[in-house]
């Protein structure tokens, strides 16, 4: 992927930067690698630095209602001060470490409807920042969230979109100033107790925490109900996902809680409760049991053959967030 531009703040016959990405695609957890090249314009340039950001379009909410906003949430310069000379040509290899919580955008090729993820450059000329335009990129998931993806998939889900949420989760250990929540439309056998599922990965280098909310329509008690795993990546690999899900959806039709109480279940290494979560703040307030014996899923089922791609609904770049966002006004970076 290159993009190209003029460096504008020096005006006609500036140089002008190519960035290249040798790994368009990547993982949570891994490097992005690739090298910006210049090319001197018509006169010497005195370069003061290079910096590289991941970006991404983020759901942010306030008084007004909702609007979309760029939010960097990795940056490293990869280049100090130089000269580039009339003329000249100059690469500057980089590796870019991707964040844990780095959220997916693309599996199989296939890309996620309403994600848009990308890396940003910005040269640094006469003391004037010159920001160029964002290439995309795509984020594939860990094994372990392919293995979670993929059993919604086995149990009939649909997928409808993926967003961005602005905030931190209640409870969970996060970095990053945003979470993501996929979002399916639940099989014929599940319609009748729950709405949609958000399903909501929070990796680091020992494993994931997974969180479900399930909109419950039906049974006892109503309201937004919380699942939540902590397993480690190995863990995941060796998990009946499917009866895992299966089983605690299930379980929505029998137990619950009233004004969110708290409700445990007791398979093991998960919490189950309801509560009325602030996506802003995280989820719930005090409407989640904690259950911490360790992952005691039991024995493991094949997690099948079937493949994610089928069920998952390519969708376009959102292409406006990767344009110049100079124009954007209010709903720019921060």
């Amino acid at each position: 992927m290159v993009f190209k531009r003029m460096l504008g703040a020096l005006g006609v016959g500036a140089p002008s930067v190519d960035t290249v990405l040798t790994t368009p695609r990547v993982r949570p957890g891994g490097v992005l690698t690739g090298e910006v090249r210049l090319s001197g314009g018509d006169f010497d340039a005195e370069i003061e630095d290079i910096t590289l950001g991941l970006v991404a379009g983020v759901e942010i909410e306030h008084g007004a209602g909702e609007s979309t906003g760029l939010a960097e949430f990795s940056r490293a310069r990869v280049s100090g001060p130089f000269t580039l000379r009339q003329g000249e040509n100059r690469s500057i290899p980089f590796q870019i470490p991707v964040p844990w919580e780095t959220p997916i955008s693309e599996i199989d090729g296939q890309r996620l409807t309403g994600m848009a993820l990308g890396v940003r450059t910005e040269v640094g000329i006469a003391k004037a920042v010159d920001k160029g335009d964002l290439d995309p990129i795509a984020v594939e998931p860990l094994p372990s969230q392919r293995r979670i993806l993929e059993a919604f998939l086995q149990l009939g889900f649909a997928f409808k979109s993926a967003d961005l949420e602005a905030g931190h989760l209640y409870g969970v250990r996060q970095e990053l100033p945003f979470y993501q929540e996929v979002e399916f439309y639940p099989p014929p056998r599940h319609a009748g107790v729950v709405g949609e599922v958000e399903l909501t990965f929070v990796a680091d280098p020992a494993g994931l925490e997974v969180i479900l909310e399930a909109d419950k329509r039906a049974g006892r008690y109503s309201g937004d109900a919380i699942g939540r795993f902590r397993v480690s990546h190995d863990d995941a690999a060796r998990t009946d996902w499917p009866g895992e899900i299966d089983r605690w959806l299930t379980g929505l039709t029998q137990y619950g809680a009233h004004h969110g109480a708290p409700y445990g279940d007791h398979h093991g290494g998960y919490e189950h409760g309801y509560g009325h979560g602030d996506h802003g703040h995280g989820y719930g307030h005090g409407g989640h049991y904690e259950h911490r014996d360790g992952p005691g899923w039991g024995a493991v089922a094949a997690a099948g053959a079937a493949g994610i791609v089928g069920g998952l609904v390519a969708g376009e770049i959102v292409e406006e967030i990767f344009e110049d966002d100079e124009d954007e006004g209010g709903d720019g970076d921060w």
